[in-house]
């Protein structure tokens, strides 16, 4: 028979030695147990790696070891070295040793592999550190390994986003697209243009139409880690993996021969944002002509076909609009100068970062992206389209002069009446002489339109006869439209008169000083302005948002009267001046009373007004979390203009030694009266660890506190619409003119679409709203963390989608509506993974199920 006995160990000699050492794996667990004890992670988690090293063969049988029983396996033992490694981690984060935090999760998955908890946690470090490329490859492995791992699916979803875009999933949708970029690419190659480099491969779509075409060599680069490893499978799958050489490295990195044999034909891209230049294909090109494509063809030349390179697009056209849009307006300027009784100086502005960052010389994204067909309420033109500028791809002096031009001063005459709230732009991709592909929002085109903001002028009317002067450039990789002023007809009239005294206006040169001095006319507000508070356009449309600030005004008015309503000020003057308290006595705005203040904290994600709030309703110390100095400042200067007494807003992080333990007493020997928390994203999702955060709130309140929201209500509705489908996942191999690029991107498809305005989305409803879930952050035991619903179809159809959307309820009276009109929070919608074919009358059960800021919902029929 076999033997039985164990056989010997590697490198323990003889029986002895192989004792010893098991005496030694015995005393670094007794140690390790009793660091732990001590709460000493980082030498608990040193004997326990010593322990595997000396015997790696029981790495799966650690658990047994913990509890010195070879016999006996259980899960409570990993999940000590689990506990160990994270608290560790912790710790070692906490220190900022990043490269030993990250050399013990290495050493850890070096023993465990295949163990999901380790590699979720691997990946949730990585993500915070800013790696999400690599956060990812471990998201996903955990979901792999166990595919009902909430947190590791919660947590891939959410990376999945920035790792694949979604633009991907339309783009690869769009067959026109497809279509007219193949033929331009296929009449290429077919002219002679057999050498091809294809510059931000994505899928590899590009490149597998130019081998199709019949192209000898393609070359394709990549710098995203996950694009790349996507699209060498997409080429694989396509049996191209031959032909078409992938390289992971930006195309200015490429050098010949080191990484390409010689220089090329042909370089295709699509390297162009929704403002043309955002990605780089300026100087990608400008690279390209002096490194890596043949020579232009010069006019008249008639040299051996194929032997000069040229570039697809050939040229581009950038096109111009003024336009009134309310929604555009309300995400990017303060409409008013009274909220909720806080009355905003005169001497701050608020600013979004597009329009901040045009006079700061910062390489940032100076316009923001909307798909104008969509844009909740429509948009009205307010100037005829006009061209900004045309570039020549195909020109390498054109290219480089491109960044060192001066600002050009244009000049639009106003066609219509309105409020002048952005200039509007989008540009026809000349691919050569007879493909085009135009991004007008009249087209239907993956493509959205860049959206650059009018904001610091002091009037923003424009009438016929009225001129939108400006300045566009291209700078720092970006097209720029700045300086836009608003000229009036008779104030041109007069700079023109000054204007021709000494110029002559048939001057075709002076055209542009005239321009220019038309621009220069109005003088922007800002120049006076004392402080500019830049805020993000969801935290300025949360400023515009009144219903949202009087309801919290109106519900902490009643909690605070239900504690002791001597306290506050009687609401017959907003800003609390001269206010007749109950007592008879008279109280200057907040004035210092014998007994202790209510205590309140707002730990709102982002910029607030609402401690300012509760500070006008009497004696109130308000708390908050506001993180960067200007925000602060800035709540400075409007708690002086309310009248505050100094001292009374107090900046919360400023009080606490650890900012991730934000709910803490406010003393040590006193709880808060409210406690506001943050809990739908803007996007549209719950916020991640809602419920944890509320546990922590209700044992911080004094008797008859609140939190607010009290409680949240979800409802949704079933509905149909291909345009969810078709942004959510790429549909078979149609619309990819049979290539198939599906099953390897829709890898990272996610199951909900956020940042959604319901009101414009493109479906058709098929059942009325339903209430879907429940969440009380202050009574947990009624919560429906699980849930089935009915749901009764008023409609034939073809069940896509589920839309969600939250009344967030301050009290039984109170309610917010975050898909309300004008409302800062955007929805959000369940997308099926196939649709279900419905007729009216019938009867679907959705099981909802929520899971951190995970909702998850099952249609069954």
């Amino acid at each position: 028979m076999p033997n039985s006995r164990p056989r010997p160990r590697r490198g323990s000699g003889d029986g002895a030695g192989a004792v010893g050492r098991d005496r030694l794996v015995a005393r670094s667990l007794q140690s390790a147990e009793h660091c732990l004890g001590a709460q000493d992670f980082g030498t608990a988690y040193a004997h326990y790696l010593l322990v595997l090293s000396l015997a790696p063969e029981l790495k799966e049988d650690v658990k047994s070891l913990f509890y010195c029983c070879e016999d006996t396996m259980t899960k409570a033992t990993l999940e000590t070295f689990q506990y160990t490694l994270f608290k560790w981690a912790e710790e070692l984060d906490a220190l900022s040793r990043i490269q030993d935090l990250l050399g013990c999760y290495e050493q850890a998955l070096e023993l465990f592999p295949d163990d999901e908890v380790i590699c979720n946690s691997m990946g949730e470090h990585l993500f915070r550190m800013g790696f999400r490329d690599e956060a990812a490859g471990y998201f996903h492995k955990a979901v792999k390994l166990n595919p009902d791992f909430s947190d590791a699916k919660e947590n891939f979803y959410r990376v999945a986003n920035w790792l694949v875009e979604r633009w991907h999933f339309i783009m690869l949708n769009d067959t026109k697209r497809n279509r007219i970029y193949n033929a331009a690419i296929q009449k290429a190659v077919c002219s002679g243009s057999k050498s091809v480099l294809d510059i931000g491969t994505g899928t590899g779509i590009l490149s597998m139409f130019a081998k199709k075409a019949g192209a000898h060599s393609v070359y394709a680069c990549e710098l995203s880690k996950t694009m790349y490893e996507l699209a060498c499978d997409v080429v694989a799958a396509n049996k191209m993996e031959d032909g078409i050489k992938l390289l992971h490295m930006k195309s200015l990195d490429i050098e010949i021969p080191k990484h390409i044999p010689e220089r090329v034909s042909l370089v295709v891209t699509e390297t162009v944002d929704a403002g043309v230049f955002g990605e780089g294909i300026v100087e990608s090109l400008i690279h390209a002509w002096e490194h890596l494509l043949l020579q232009p063809k010069t006019k008249g030349e008639n040299g051996n076909c194929g032997q000069y390179g040229k570039v697809i697009p050939a040229s581009v056209v950038i096109f111009g609009m003024a336009v009134e849009c309310a929604e555009i307006r309300r995400h990017h300027r303060v409409s008013t100068k009274d909220i909720a009784g806080v009355h905003l100086p005169a001497n701050v502005t608020f600013q979004s970062p597009a329009y901040s960052c045009v006079d700061t010389g910062e390489a940032v994204e100076p316009y923001t992206t909307e798909k104008m067909s969509r844009i909740p309420g429509g948009y009205l033109p307010l100037t005829e389209c006009f061209e900004i500028m045309k570039v020549d791809f195909n020109s390498l002096q054109e290219l480089k002069s491109l960044a060192a031009k001066e600002p050009c001063p244009l000049s639009v005459p106003a066609v219509k009446e309105g409020m002048l709230d952005a200039v509007m732009v989008w540009f026809v991709l000349q691919l050569d002489d007879e493909h085009s592909l135009s991004t007008s929002p009249g087209e239907e085109t993956c493509w959205e339109q860049a959206v650059y903001p009018v904001q610091a002028l002091a009037d923003y009317w424009i009438k016929p006869g009225d001129r939108v002067t400006m300045e566009a450039s291209c700078q720092d990789c970006y097209l720029r439209i700045q300086s836009v002023n608003i000229l009036h007809l008779e104030h041109e009239m007069e700079v023109i008169k000054n204007f021709t005294k000494s110029k002559d206006l048939l001057s075709l040169g002076n055209e542009a000083e005239l321009c220019s001095a038309l621009a220069n006319l109005q003088t922007s507000r800002a120049d006076a302005l004392e402080q500019t508070c830049v805020l993000e356009p969801t935290e300025i449309a949360l400023l515009n948002n009144i219903p949202y600030h009087e309801g919290f005004k109106i519900a902490m008015r009643k909690v605070l009267s239900s504690l002791a309503p001597e306290k506050l000020c009687q609401p017959v003057d907003t800003h609390c001046q001269d206010i007749e308290m109950s007592s008879g006595s008279e109280q200057s705005g907040t004035a210092p009373s014998t007994s202790d203040p209510f205590y309140v904290l707002d730990v709102s994600e982002g910029f607030s007004l609402l401690p300012i709030i509760a500070g006008t309703l009497g004696d109130v110390k308000p708390y908050s979390s506001v993180e960067k100095d200007q925000h602060c400042i800035t709540l400075d200067l409007i708690s002086e203009a309310n009248h505050f007494p100094k001292e009374t807003l107090e900046f919360w992080l400023r009080h606490i030694e650890d900012e991730s333990a934000v709910l803490q007493r406010p003393k040590s020997d006193k709880l808060w009266s409210i406690i506001i928390l943050d809990v739908i994203e803007p996007s549209g999702l719950i916020q991640q660890e809602i419920m944890e955060k509320a546990a922590i709130s209700r044992c911080l309140l004094q008797s008859g506190g609140k939190i607010f929201p009290q409680y949240v209500l979800m409802f949704g509705m079933l509905v149909e619409s291909q345009t969810l489908v078709e942004e959510s996942a790429v549909q078979g191999t149609e619309h990819t003119l049979g290539l198939n690029i599906a099953p390897f991107i829709n890898q990272f498809q996610v199951p909900i679409r956020v940042f959604l305005d319901l009101s414009s989305l493109p479906c058709v409803p098929l059942s009325q709203p339903v209430e879907l879930l429940r969440l009380d952050l202050m009574t947990p035991y009624l919560n429906t963390s699980d849930r089935e619903v009915k749901v009764r179809i008023c409609r034939s159809g073809r069940v896509t989608a589920v839309p969600f959307w939250f009344h967030l309820c301050l009290d039984d009276e109170v309610r917010l509506d975050t898909s309300g009109e004008g409302s800062h929070w955007k929805q959000a919608a369940v997308v099926l993974d196939s649709p279900i074919r419905v007729q009216a009358g019938e009867e679907l059960l959705l099981s909802v199920q929520h899971h951190k800021s995970n909702v998850s919902i099952t249609v069954k029929q």
